[in-house]
């Protein structure tokens, strides 16, 4: 009986044993997937880091860095909450850009947006992708000017001022500072499709933004 007992208390012991390395495993585990989710996180915004170091070298303006903080609902970041403000020197009105590498040794400012409002420490940015976002541009290739009026699932809108105008495929489009809204020659992105209306005399035109919309960590603002 004494030697059954034993065992039972030996059992007792192997089970709690195997519940304590079974929890230290699982937190062994955990910290592995936490630290894989970090390289991935880093990993996936090397590219977006080496362009920002880039632009800040290379740029003629006058950037203030910032960090995203907020978004409305959805996936796509149509407005966002910036953590610079009026003490920062940001101003009602400044565009809003990020590093956009368009080859292998160049990187621009791409337009991310315009501030719409602004308090000490934070300011809220309305982004190209809106569809309240209205934005003068103009085509490098043949300078053809038109306006951005909307988005759809990300890509954006407009339609050219010349339903004759030469506008084809590829063809990459800048802000052209017409009205003042926006900074005058901010790369926009280029156009992917052409679509031309014979009755409505006019010539519309999809446009995917340089910018990813689904990803902003940091952005640039243009001090006045």
């Amino acid at each position: 009986i004494s030697e059954n007992i034993s065992d039972f208390f030996s059992n007792i012991k192997n089970i709690a044993n195997l519940k304590e390395e079974n929890e230290m495993l699982k937190e062994r585990i955990s910290l592995l997937e936490e630290e894989n989710r970090n390289y991935l996180n880093i990993i996936g915004k090397t590219d977006y880091l080496r362009n920002e170091v880039r632009l800040l070298e290379n740029t003629k303006y006058n950037l203030i860095e910032a960090q995203v903080t907020g978004k409305e609902p959805g996936n796509w970041f149509h407005r966002i909450t910036i953590d610079k403000g009026i003490e920062d020197g940001v101003e009602k009105g400044n565009t809003v850009v990020q590093g956009i590498q368009i080859d292998q040794n160049t990187v621009i400012e791409g337009i991310v947006g315009r501030v719409i409002d602004v308090g000490d420490n934070w300011a809220k940015v309305v982004s190209i992708v809106d569809e309240d976002s209205r934005i003068a541009f103009k085509i490098l290739r043949t300078q053809d000017g038109g306006i951005i009026s909307g988005s759809i699932n990300g890509k954006i809108t407009g339609y050219l001022f010349d339903d004759k105008a030469d506008v084809i495929k590829g063809d990459k489009l800048f802000t052209s500072g017409l009205g003042g809204a926006f900074t005058k020659d901010i790369y926009i992105g280029e156009i992917e499709s052409v679509i031309s209306d014979e009755k409505e005399l006019m010539k519309t035109i999809e446009i995917k933004p340089a910018i990813d919309f689904k990803k902003l960590y940091k952005v640039f603002i243009i001090s006045d």
